[in-house]
């Protein structure tokens, strides 16, 4: 693939910090005398070594010598081992076929970030000039539409359902970019899809895989990336998971985004993100000169957790935590079934920490979530901020399983059914 025709004209001036770490250079500097770095001496760092007590009742100790490690500056794409650990879980998770191409051709390629987030949009500046057109799929998490508009980029919508973008709609949509069509959509092409394939947020939408298989067919024939934005992968509900985009990439035109947030740790801030080389390439250069790396503290933490377990006991533990959550969203499709049913519709998630919900009788949500419902003691999030289009009228609501008893998931709809009731006459 030629990959410049998508990066952006900011991305493209970008030239590597000579002063950053390399990973190359890193393995080597206990045999180097180490007179061109500005690293501090670890010698006058005040913390020398520590012990965390894990839920299992275990520890993982962080003795002096990791310490110094883990209080000092790592190479930018992050540090070798964690890097290695998680290039084989995305091996055994997803075979990417692209994990045996040569670099220029688009070989798999991971880096940490600060978090999935800051992963994103730094992709989303690595590849948009302003006026360039973007697929979206409607609800979509603010935190993206918010990180996509000051980029002066055109947001589409990409028509969805309960099970993600609509294939043969999608199709619809992307016909304004036929070659033979003179007019292409604002005279720019289509640079990327961004999904959510698991339990969208807010929709809780799960896409199919003959759906991705469809998607990913049209994503060649038109020739834009897709952003595979997965932080609810592992929290997938059925007994398999839906093999991911980054499965089916034989172009390399697919950059994932992960995360240990929801079942590690949302305060470490560790996400990564697996794509191309030659786009990862381009992050990694924005990080050089934001972020600088991941913190080096918490990938050590990550990487004594994850060696401890193993990738074995790691996936044990997310199986549990999804199970976890999978009993959370029986509670509250049990509240809601109990006092909404006639009044608000909804549908089972399959993934994710949400619950979607349109309210029967009410065309905005809005003032009735900020006002009355706050007032009556229960937090939701009215719909109208997760649309493309925030300003329009909204009747739906976002309420998240994840952190509400069943008794206290049973007492919010019970207010809120009687709100609707209120609202409705």
């Amino acid at each position: 693939m030629d990959y410049s025709q998508f990066i952006s004209s900011i991305s493209a001036a970008r030239q590597p910090n000579p002063v950053r770490i390399s990973s190359k250079l890193a393995k080597k500097m206990s045999s180097v005398i180490m007179l061109s770095g500005g690293m501090p001496n670890p010698d006058s760092f005040p913390i020398k070594a520590a012990s965390i007590s894990l839920v299992d009742g275990t520890t993982l100790e962080i003795r002096e010598q990791l310490m110094k490690r883990a209080l000092q500056y790592c190479p930018t794409n992050g540090i070798h081992e964690l890097l290695s650990w998680l290039e084989d879980l995305q091996m055994k998770l997803h075979n990417p076929p692209t994990a045996k191409y040569a670099p220029e051709k688009g070989q798999m390629k991971i880096c940490i970030t600060a978090g999935s987030l800051d992963g994103i949009n730094k992709v989303f500046d690595m590849l948009l000039n302003p006026g360039d057109n973007v697929l979206v799929d409607e609800p979509n998490f603010p935190g993206i539409l918010s990180g996509l508009r000051p980029l002066g980029c055109n947001i589409i919508k990409a028509p969805s359902d309960q099970h993600g973008i609509i294939p043969n709609a999608l199709k619809e949509v992307l016909s304004q970019w036929r070659t033979d069509n003179v007019h292409k959509f604002q005279g720019k092409t289509l640079k990327f899809l961004y999904t959510v394939p698991n339990g969208g947020n807010p929709s809780g939408s799960s896409l199919t895989a003959e759906r991705k298989k469809e998607i990913y067919q049209l994503a060649r024939e038109y020739n834009f990336l897709i952003i595979e934005d997965d932080p609810y992968y592992f929290l997938q509900f059925g007994k398999t998971k839906a093999p991911s985009f980054l499965s089916m990439d034989v172009d390399g035109r697919v950059i994932r985004c992960d995360s240990f947030s929801k079942v590690i740790s949302s305060g470490l801030r560790v996400g990564y993100l697996t794509g191309p080389a030659p786009l990862i390439d381009r992050v990694i250069l924005h990080l050089q000169v934001s972020t600088m790396q991941a913190s080096s503290f918490t990938q050590i933490i990550v990487l004594q957790l994850f060696e401890k377990w193993g990738q074995k006991g790691f996936l044990e533990h997310t199986d549990r935590v999804a199970e976890f959550y999978k009993k959370q969203r029986d509670a509250m499709l049990a509240a809601a079934d109990k006092w909404l049913k006639g009044l608000a519709n909804w549908y089972i998630p399959n993934a994710g920490l949400f619950l979607w919900i349109k309210i029967k009788g009410v065309s905005d949500t809005h003032q009735m979530v900020t006002g009355k419902a706050l007032d009556r003691g229960v937090a939701l999030l009215p719909g109208k901020g997760f649309m493309i289009n925030g300003t329009e009228p909204c009747p739906y609501v976002r309420v998240s399983f994840s952190f509400a008893s069943p008794d206290e998931m049973d007492q919010a709809f019970q207010k809120l059914a009687e709100l609707i009731k209120e609202e409705s006459e």
